[in-house]
This record gives structure tokens, C-alpha cells and sequence, in this order.
């Protein structure tokens, strides 16, 4: 059996250091995106507590479900984003469906939403509308580069 055992912390005589390079580079490859993934985190908590920011829990309490659930599907997806890009980037156009789905949801979910309510989940489809574009925009880029 061979001795891989090597002093602790450094990695240089490794026997697997060109494949954990490898790997390293593959991963950081398609991290283009990486500054995107905290502003749709933070999208995300934001849609999930806007209900209670804007006090609109007692006029619409259906869009204040809707956005707790939306906010945290977008803080999931921002989660997904930043632990595994290389498969989770896929989702990128999920990410703008939530957007266009957030922009009209006031009118169907909602029940004569005032204008605060519109506004509100407007520039929150428009803001996860536009991220998820620039997410599947840089995954398209990193694909056709492989």
C-alpha cells in the first residue's frame, strides 16, 4: 500500500494535487456570476419579509403567503447558486420565470392590491427577472467556453 499520508498543511506532495487543481479551476470556471449570488439571497429574504415591511398581512393576507413562499424559493435558489454553480446554474431561467411570475402575481393571487403592493412586487419581479438573466446569460457564456 502506498504512503499518502504527507506533513499537515501542505498539499504540494499530495498524490491527487493536479486532480483537486483541476477540479478548483473547473468549479471557479464557472463562477462568473459569484457577486449575483448574494443580491438574489438578499432578494430573495427581502420578498419573504416584505409582506411585514410594508404592513399589507392583514389587507392581502394571500400575497403575503405567496411572497413568504416566493422569498424563500428565491433565497433556495440563491443558496443552490452559491454551493454547487455547476449544476445549479441551469435553474438560471427559473430564476426569470419567478421574476415574470412576481410582476403579475398582484392581480391574480391578490384581491384589489393597492398600488404599494403593486410597486412592491413590480421591482421585485423586475430585480429577479433581471439577475436570473444575467445568472443564464454567464452560464450560457461559461458552457460555450468548455
Amino acid at each position: 500500500m502506498a504512503d499518502v499520508s504527507h506533513p499537515k498543511g501542505d498539499l504540494r506532495s499530495h498524490p491527487d494535487v493536479s486532480e483537486m487543481r483541476e477540479r478548483y479551476a473547473r468549479v471557479l470556471g464557472g463562477r462568473d456570476v459569484a457577486l449575483v449570488d448574494g443580491p438574489v439571497f438578499l432578494l430573495g429574504l427581502y420578498c419573504a419579509a416584505s409582506p411585514w415591511i410594508l404592513h399589507y398581512t392583514t389587507s392581502q393576507p394571500a400575497l403575503m403567503t405567496h411572497n413568504l413562499i416566493m422569498g424563500i424559493a428565491i433565497g433556495l435558489l440563491a443558496l443552490g447558486f452559491t454551493r454547487a454553480p455547476e449544476r445549479m446554474y441551469g435553474l438560471s431561467w427559473a430564476m426569470c420565470a419567478l421574476g415574470i411570475w412576481m410582476i403579475v402575481a398582484p392581480w391574480i393571487v391578490g384581491t384589489g392590491p393597492d398600488t404599494g403592493v403593486v410597486i412592491n412586487n413590480v421591482v421585485i419581479g423586475a430585480l429577479a427577472l433581471l439577475l436570473g438573466l444575467v445568472c443564464a446569460g454567464t452560464a450560457v457564456k461559461s458552457k460555450s467556453q468548455l
